[in-house]
């Protein structure tokens, strides 16, 4: 996973922005469900929050509050540093996360925790609940269609082929998958989780 997300450093915010390889996906309202899930996550109150597989820091700079990033690719993180100068950025994996128990109020994770296998995923959770008493889940929706779980192929720029499982999610799997909590957020592409 990481050498794939080292790959796809450069051209990972296509996803978001609808260029690159996803300028012809016909995805209808797409850019207003970005836009609002943009909102969503920077009304979440300030708080010290540590993103998990923060990625290129796409919805890590709308955090509010002490913000530490975490990301497993030194290529993310490189970008997100310059797009969240005031955010704190550790390399590491998330499992098991490289901080003291109860080191921050809130854990939030975007577009990472449906990249994880059942076994991946319950001792993610545990190390959340470790280090924070709030955790917050941003995810792709389970609609279109699309099946709520597959192993799937992609590719960057450079021609490299990659195997990544991908899940899905309603609101309501998703509050019950993480054990309780509230769906902040649901739209056509997007779900996020408080718990």
């Amino acid at each position: 996973m990481k050498a794939y997300y080292d790959a796809r450093a450069p051209e990972y915010d296509d996803w978001y922005h609808g260029t690159g390889g996803f300028a012809e996906r016909d995805r209808p309202g797409w850019d207003e469900a970005v836009r609002e899930l943009e909102r969503v996550v920077a009304g979440l109150p300030a708080k010290r929050t540590l993103d998990v597989a923060c990625g290129t820091g796409f919805l890590t700079r709308r955090l509010r509050g002490e913000v530490t990033a975490l990301d497993q690719s030194a290529r993310m993180l490189e970008i997100a540093g310059e797009r969240v100068p005031h955010a704190t950025f550790v390399e590491s994996d998330a499992i098991p996360l490289p901080f003291p128990d109860r080191a921050f109020d809130r854990v939030f994770t975007g577009h990472f925790y449906g990249h994880l296998d059942e076994d991946q995923r319950v001792r993610f959770l545990a190390e959340a609940r470790r280090v924070a008493p709030e955790l917050v889940v941003v995810d792709s929706v389970a609609a279109d269609g699309r099946a709520a779980e597959a192993v799937e192929e992609r590719w960057t720029r450079d021609g490299s082929r990659w195997e990544v499982l991908k899940r899905r999610f309603t609101g309501e799997g998703l509050v019950a998958e993480l054990g309780g909590g509230e769906v902040l957020h649901e739209s056509r592409y997007f779900v996020v989780v408080r718990s």
